[in-house]
Order: C-alpha cells, then sequence, then structure tokens
C-alpha cells in the first residue's frame, strides 16, 4: 500500500476529515487522553494553530486521507526551540500499512530542514494491556528509532483505568555550541518540502 501513498500539507479544508480519523482515538481508546471529541471549529483552530510554526501533514491514496502526523511546541520557554512534540493518528482499519512510517520519515526530514534536533513523543502506557490500550504505539516509536527516556506513572485516568505516559525520544541533529536558528515552517523554502516529496 505505502508504494502508493501521496503525502501532502494538510488544510483547513481537510478538517471534517482528519477529525474522522481522531474521534474513534477519543471516543474507543486510552491512545487519546482527551474525553470529549472537538468541535469542527476547534480542530480546524487547532490545524491553523500547527502550521504557523510547524508541519501538519496527511497522507492519502487517491483523494483519500489515511492518517496524519505534525510536530507541536514541546516547551513554551526560548531554550526549547530545538525540541518538538511528534504526533501521528492513522485510519483505524489502516494501521500496520506502511502509513505510520511514511508520516514519520516525511516529518522527519521536514523538521531537520528547520534546524530540530529533538523529537519528542508522549504516549499513554498501560500497566496491563486492555481493551482500550495496549503498546504498539510505543513499539511503532521503537521501531522507527525512538527511545524510551522518562516515565510518569498512573497520571491518566480514562474508561474506569489508570495509565502510565512515557516519554520516547529521537535525536536528529547535532547538538552544537551556535545551533542554527529554528526556520518556522512557513518560511522554509517550497523546494526544500518538494525535495522531502511533500506536496
Amino acid at each position: 500500500m505505502s508504494d502508493n501513498v501521496k503525502i501532502r500539507l494538510a488544510t483547513s479544508n481537510d478538517t471534517e476529515k482528519l477529525l474522522e480519523i481522531y474521534a474513534p482515538y477519543v471516543a474507543k481508546t486510552s491512545i487519546s487522553f482527551e474525553y470529549k471529541i472537538p468541535s469542527v471549529e476547534e480542530f480546524s483552530a487547532r490545524i491553523e494553530k500547527t502550521l504557523k510554526k510547524y508541519p501538519y501533514i496527511v497522507a492519502e491514496i487517491n483523494g483519500e486521507i489515511l492518517g496524519y502526523s505534525y510536530t507541536s511546541e514541546f516547551n513554551k520557554r526560548d531554550a526549547y526551540n530545538w525540541a518538538v512534540e511528534i504526533s501521528i493518528y492513522i485510519k483505524e482499519n489502516k494501521r500496520k500499512t506502511g502509513l505510520g512510517r511514511k508520516l514519520y520519515e516525511a516529518i522527519e526530514k521536514i523538521s531537520k530542514a528547520q534546524n530540530i534536533t529533538n523529537l519528542n513523543a508522549c504516549i499513554a502506557c498501560p500497566n496491563v494491556e486492555d481493551r482500550y490500550l495496549t503498546r504498539n504505539s510505543i513499539e511503532f516509536h521503537r521501531h522507527m528509532g525512538y527511545k524510551t527516556v522518562g516515565k510518569f506513572h498512573q497520571c491518566g485516568y480514562k474508561f474506569g483505568y489508570w495509565y502510565d505516559v512515557v516519554w520516547m525520544e529521537k535525536i536528529i541533529g547535532y547538538h552544537d555550541s551556535s545551533p542554527n536558528p529554528v526556520i518556522l515552517f512557513p518560511d522554509l523554502n517550497k523546494k526544500v518540502l518538494r525535495d522531502i516529496g511533500i506536496e
């Protein structure tokens, strides 16, 4: 499947389709710690806010959006500029098809072009797998080269269960004594995106 995937930038016109992908993660899983599915308006605002500084991309086949990924602020303090939090959501029936790898590889290339050095993932972790949460996300990130760097115990409660949260990290750049400033996503050269394969 992954050979036919088109990776492109998300737009506000994609909001409803992206929300359709995200909603089951809220309503039926503990992958998202949100209790309430956001409105179309709220979700659209989240996309627009992200795109002011970071990439928000979708994977589609024959015009159908099957997954999306984005990065966001790791922390508001200036010293954290070179670190971001990464997120990904795949349509329920399209998991384990190579879409996640395609999206993450693209996000990683964009982040490098922005001079980002650290990718961080915040992942819900069950002590014992249940019908709401497995360790699949942790295994996916490990497969993509992420390492566990921290764990918070029983800090999330959903569907009657307490869950741990792990932070996983991937270093994608050099930590020089005088790092290049981070380039805002809208300021990236369009040729850079084309070279990465983003339409």
